[in-house]
């Protein structure tokens, strides 16, 4: 019996004779587009945004505790590392805001001519990088 990928794989092209066909397209395949790419990114906002609120439900948890563990918690938030993870969020969640709105435009039947959803695409990574910048500079001194 022939491997079931190997008999997937087999096809036949419009004039009969015999071709390999990948099972789907690939991303090696195909160049990537505003749409593709901000697709691949909504998703990993979404998980980002799932482990940076452990952040905040941690720095809740401290609070409730008491003193000490609040200022272990702050301590961290105050550091570095967590002033780049809480930018990271702020950044995810912007993103993750504005490409949600662009999607339920598209839910509602808007936007998909080319102009369209090109224009809205880099509209969303620069409101999203803008806004991320603003909300820093104004309440993160």
């Amino acid at each position: 019996m022939q491997d079931v990928r190997e008999a997937l794989m087999a096809g036949r092209a419009s004039d009969g004779r015999a071709v390999r066909r990948p099972l789907s397209p690939h991303l090696q395949v195909y160049r990537p587009q505003i749409t593709s790419t901000l697709s691949i990114l909504h998703r990993i906002t979404g998980i980002g945004l799932g482990a940076g609120t452990l952040l905040l439900v941690a720095w809740l948890v401290a609070l409730a505790s008491g003193a000490g563990p609040f200022a272990t918690v702050q301590w961290f938030i105050a550091s570095w590392l967590g002033r780049i993870l809480l930018f990271g969020w702020t950044a995810a969640l912007l993103f993750h805001f504005c490409n949600g709105i662009r999607h339920l435009a598209w839910d509602a039947g808007y936007g998909f001519e080319k102009p369209v959803y090109r224009a809205s695409g880099w509209a969303v990574v620069g409101v999203s990088i803008a806004a991320s910048l603003a909300i820093w500079a104004i309440f993160c001194r």
